[in-house]
């Protein structure tokens, strides 16, 4: 049986029904929609220059990534931009973070 609710009390096989009630607001990402191209870039160059969907399997990613991210707070601190990428390392830095997070969370769901 499914907690699954329609916020507008529409049975779920009544016409025009979404038993989206209490579910997260994903459109919210679209708020930040210029941050998260900086990020993608970011990730596409990393993806050409390593390989796409590479990271997911570095040893130890999760601390590795933790310590890239805090490798480009602190050159930040002298330059806005990264010389290898030529993109902000600010942006550097939450891709670092998500790809931090994303292996932490995994990991605890095994």
């Amino acid at each position: 049986m499914s907690n699954e609710v329609d916020p507008f009390g529409k049975r779920p096989n009544e016409a025009g029904a979404k038993l989206d009630a209490g579910k997260i607001y994903g459109g919210l990402l679209d708020d930040f929609s210029l941050a998260l191209m900086a990020v993608a870039e970011v990730g596409t160059f990393g993806a050409n220059k390593y390989s796409r969907g590479g990271w997911q399997s570095v040893p130890d990613g999760a601390q590795r990534y933790r310590d890239a991210m805090w490798r480009h707070l602190l050159k930040e601190r002298h330059e806005s931009v990264d010389g290898d990428s030529g993109l902000m390392h600010m942006a550097h830095r939450a891709w670092n973070a998500l790809a931090e997070l994303e292996l932490v969370i995994r990991e605890s769901k095994q």
